[in-house]
C-alpha cells in the first residue's frame, strides 16, 4: 500500500488535464457528444484507430479524470465508471457471465447484490451459489467446474464480516475462477484488494467516495485485459453511464477521503468500544473491536476498522425501532458513507425485499442496526442513541 504522502498527493494531483484556460480546479465537461476535425478522424475514433472523446456515454474527459485518479489511489491498471455501484455490479456481471456459467457469493452482501445475483443474473441462466464469506474452506467446497467469478464484500454490510482476500484470491486462480472484491466499506484509503491478489475491484462511489451524500456514481477497476475491455464494451453498448456532473463532485470528495475515513474510524472504534459496554446492547459488530472474529484478518488487511458500526439491541426488532425513533440528530436514512452520521435497520431496509431465510442466513436480526459514524462529535452520537437505549 502507498503511504499516506503517496496517497494523499494521487488524491489531489492525479486526473488533472488543464485546458487552454488553465484552469486550477478540475475542468466540468457537459457536453453530450465531441466535434472531430474532419470526417477521417471521427471514422478513426469510431473503429478505436485514434484515441480521444466520442460521446459522453462512454468518453467524457471529466469522467476520464475520475476514473484515472479513483485506478490511482486502487492501484489499479484501469477503471470504467458507472452510474451507481449496483451498476458497477450489474456491469462486471454482464460482461464476464454468460448462461451456464456459475457464481460463488458470499452470503453476507448488500440485499441488491444478492437480488441481481440470485433473480436477474439467475433468469438468464447464471446460478449463483451463497457461502460463508470468512470460511474459506466453504468456499473450496462449493467450488464447480464452471465457477467463473467469485464475489465479495469486505467488510461486509452490514455485520463488517472480513474475509480473507488474499486466501480467496489464491482459491480462485486454483480454479480458473476471477475474484472481485467490493470495497466500499474500506475505499482505498483503508484498503487495498488488488494488492492483496483480486482480480477486480467494485466500488459504489455514491457512499465514502463522494463522502458527503450528493450524488451517485460507481466503479469497476482492475488490471487491462479481456475483462476490463467487457466492462467498457457493455457500458458503450448499454449505457449505465457516469454523469460528468457526478464525476466532478466524485473527484473533489477523493480529495479529501484519507482524512475522512481516518476521523469517522476513530469515532466509530470509540462508539463501537462504548456500545459494548452498554447494558442494551446484545453484541457489536467492528473490525477494530478484539471481539470481532476476524480482528486479527482486519488488522493485517486494513489500515484502521472504517466508520460503520452495527450492533443487536436487546428486545428485537421492537427496541430497534425505539433507538431508531428516538434520534434527533442522527439521519434515518439506508445511505451511508455520508460525514453525517445514518442508521437503519437492516432486516427491513436494505435486506428487507429478500426472503426470510436469507436474511438469517446472513445474520441478519430483528435487533440489529448499522450506524455509519460521521464527523459530529462523538459525545453528540452517543447521547442520540443514548435516548432510545435507556
Amino acid at each position: 500500500m502507498a503511504n499516506q504522502s503517496e496517497f494523499d498527493t494521487l488524491a489531489l494531483r492525479t486526473g488533472i488535464h488543464r485546458s487552454q484556460f488553465g484552469e486550477h480546479s478540475e475542468a466540468m465537461y457537459l457536453t453530450s457528444s465531441f466535434v472531430f476535425q474532419n470526417a477521417a478522424q471521427a471514422a478513426a475514433r469510431f473503429t478505436g484507430g485514434e484515441e480521444g472523446n466520442i460521446y459522453s456515454r462512454f468518453t467524457n474527459p471529466t469522467v476520464s479524470a475520475f476514473q484515472e485518479r479513483l485506478a490511482a489511489l486502487e492501484g489499479a491498471e484501469t477503471c470504467v465508471a458507472t452510474a451507481s455501484g449496483m451498476s458497477a455490479i450489474l456491469a462486471l456481471a454482464m460482461a464476464l457471465l454468460k448462461a451456464g456459467d456459475h457464481v460463488l457469493c458470499s452470503a453476507s452482501v448488500f440485499g441488491s447484490t444478492v437480488q441481481l445475483f440470485s433473480n436477474i443474473m439467475g433468469r438468464f441462466g447464471v446460478e449463483t451459489t451463497f457461502v460463508a464469506g470468512a470460511s474459506v474452506a466453504a468456499w473450496e467446497g462449493a467450488l464447480r467446474g464452471n465457477t467463473r467469478l467469485m464475489f465479495v464484500e469486505t467488510p461486509s454490510n452490514p455485520l463488517t464480516e472480513i474475509a480473507d482476500i488474499a486466501a480467496l484470491a489464491a482459491v480462485a486462480k486454483r480454479a480458473g475462477a476471477l475474484l472481485a472484491v467490493d470495497n466500499c466499506f474500506c475505499t482505498p484509503a483503508l484498503q487495498q484488494p488488488l494488492q492483496l491478489g483480486a482480480d477486480l475491484v467494485i466500488h459504489s462511489a455514491t457512499k465514502y467516495l463522494d463522502g458527503q451524500g450528493r450524488v451517485l456514481g460507481g466503479a469497476v477497476l482492475g488490471r487491462r485485459g479481456p475483462e476490463m475491455d467487457g466492462v467498457y464494451g457493455f457500458l458503450r453498448t448499454a449505457g449505465p453511464s457516469l454523469s460528468p456532473f457526478n464525476a466532478w463532485v466524485l473527484l473533489k470528495g477523493l480529495e479529501t477521503l484519507r482524512l475522512r475515513m481516518d476521523a469517522q474510524s476513530h469515532a466509530a472504534l470509540q462508539l463501537a468500544q462504548w456500545l459494548e459496554r452498554h447494558p442494551g446492547i446484545e453484541r457489536v459488530y467492528y473490525p477494530g473491536l478484539s471481539s470481532h472474529p476476524q480482528y486479527e484478518l482486519a488488522k493485517k488487511q486494513q489500515r484502521l476498522g472504517g466508520a460503520v458500526v452495527s450492533f443487536e439491541v436487546k428486545g428485537g426488532r421492537e427496541a430497534a425501532w425505539r433507538v431508531v425513533d428516538a434520534t434527533r440528530m442522527i439521519s434515518i436514512t439506508a445511505n451511508l458513507g455520508d460525514t453525517k452520521s445514518t442508521i437503519t435497520h437492516p432486516a427491513t431496509t436494505t435486506h428487507g425485499r429478500i426472503s426470510a431465510d436469507a436474511r438469517k442466513a446472513a445474520g441478519i436480526n430483528e435487533g440489529l442496526l448499522r450506524v455509519a459514524v460521521g464527523l459530529e462529535a462523538l459525545s453528540d452520537i452517543q447521547a442520540d442513541l443514548e435516548r432510545g437505549l435507556k
